[in-house]
């Protein structure tokens, strides 16, 4: 909800929920002094007050007449150290994006320069899928150190920096200067591939992640759901959002699409498409389709030893509808 700068008339007030510091406020916004240059007014959706000079995210907002964004300006400087940036994207939790994200890492490594940037803030998995619970982040010369799993794959999440029993409670703001601090400081140094996992859906996270890669030359999103309607009712979201801010859709890829079993090898549809599933709903919407990967329990098991599945089982169906889908983003560079 943004603010109509109406405080007199506004059914928030004294309780408004946008007030930056709760502890000295006194919600009494008829009579403050800070009215018109209040910090909660610098939302970039009508809520800034334009005072940039008083506003305690001078430099920071994305509303205001700040002049440069230095801080952006260098994050383009450091990303040019790095060859090709995917986004990984779902419109819905529990698909399987973060698993892709980490095996799709390291198929890259093998043989090239790879980077995995985690910024599902509230869900960090990442730590968890390559076995790094515990490990913690160290600061060098030129800026925070990523984890490296191997000499070719190095990973940044904000697991690495609080306790898998820590519920982090941020709200957008916080969350935002978070991502920046990551894409700023994290000496990446030269990558060949940087992976970048996404929360679900599309928040405040998403926004600030596409508005300044979208001036790194992103490659562009990998979209990741399931066979269900229910998944792909939130992936056709996530593709108009991806068209409204500009973001190229690599392709979709259908997660958990059937069931080998590992003793007769048969095929068994556990989610069974309702109508057509991501397949057809790609030909609906003119974007790529590519490839299904089918349900696999030693997949799963894999993520939770931090083992890397698609090395370790070259021969299973699910490794190699992998290796068509790796094929397929590649020739798409």
């Amino acid at each position: 909800m943004s603010c109509s700068h109406n405080c007199s008339n506004c059914s928030l007030k004294g309780n408004c929920n946008q007030q930056p510091n709760p502890s000295t406020c006194s919600h009494n916004c008829d009579e403050c002094p800070s009215k018109s240059s209040c910090a909660s007014n610098t939302s970039s959706q009508g809520g800034c007050s334009h005072n940039c000079d008083s506003c305690p995210s001078k430099g920071k907002c994305g509303g205001g007449n700040n002049g440069p964004d230095i801080e952006l300006e260098e994050i383009i400087e450091k990303l040019k150290g790095i060859k090709h940036k995917y986004v990984i994207l779902s419109g819905k939790g529990g698909v399987g994006k973060s698993t892709f994200a980490t095996q799709f890492s390291w198929v890259l490594s093998e043989d090239k320069q790879v980077g995995l940037c985690d910024y599902d803030i509230c869900g960090p998995s990442i730590p968890q899928m390559f076995g790094q619970i515990g490990v913690n982040v160290t600061s060098g010369m030129t800026g925070l150190q990523p984890i490296y799993i191997t000499e070719n794959l190095c990973t940044m999440s904000i697991g690495y920096l609080v306790t898998t029993q820590t519920a982090v409670v941020w709200k957008g703001p916080k969350k935002n200067s978070l991502i920046r601090q990551f894409i700023h400081d994290v000496d990446w140094g030269e990558l060949d591939y940087l992976i970048i996992d996404t929360p679900p859906g599309t928040s405040d996270e998403h926004l600030t992640i596409v508005n300044i890669l979208n001036k790194c030359n992103v490659d562009g999103a990998i979209i990741i759901t399931t066979p269900q309607d229910v998944s792909l009712i939130d992936v056709r979201k996530e593709i108009n959002f991806c068209k409204k801010i500009g973001l190229p859709i690599i392709g979709v890829v259908e997660n958990m699409s059937g069931f080998i079993c590992p003793c007769c090898h048969k095929e068994s549809s556990i989610f069974p498409p309702t109508h057509g599933g991501a397949q057809q709903m790609c030909k609906e919407m003119e974007v790529k389709f590519l490839g299904k990967i089918p349900l696999d329990p030693i997949i799963a098991h894999s993520c939770d030893i931090g083992s890397p599945y698609f090395l370790e089982h070259p021969d299973s169906e699910a490794t190699k509808n992998f290796k068509g889908i790796y094929k397929e983003i590649i020739t798409k560079l």
